[in-house]
């Protein structure tokens, strides 16, 4: 089934547009709000494994670091935006993938990123 998904959630991409100019300091305005939501996203949890013995272990196997999402072809994310999921607000960690279209079916397949919890 191509997307968006029915039953697929909508997530909130954070984006801040290109700075006006420079404050009398020289330091970069920041530019207008552009963010936009994004309906039909199918988003997974995310795990990564601690290196056995190592500090980040603590007698855990997998530790969740954030999700991955599949976006509704021909969705417009990018590496500088950052995304509301569940409430929580993510980088976008990479380089967004587009899985072009399927060769048995023709249909565009989805836009996938990796989303990273923001700590600190």
């Amino acid at each position: 089934m191509p997307a968006p998904y029915p039953y697929g959630e909508t997530v909130r991409i954070l984006r801040t547009g290109t700075s006006p100019g420079r404050d009398p300091r020289g330091q970069p305005l920041p530019g207008p709000d552009e963010s936009f939501d994004l309906a039909g996203c199918v988003v997974t949890p995310r795990a990564e494994s601690p290196q056995v013995g190592g500090d980040d272990q603590q007698a855990r196997d997998t530790v969740i670091v954030g999700y991955t999402v599949y976006a509704p072809p021909g969705s417009q994310v990018r590496t500088t935006d950052r995304v509301r999921i569940r409430g929580e607000t993510c980088e976008i960690t990479g380089w967004p993938g587009n899985w072009g279209r399927s060769p048995f079916t023709g249909t565009a397949g989805p836009v996938q990123f990796a989303a990273d919890r923001v700590t600190g």
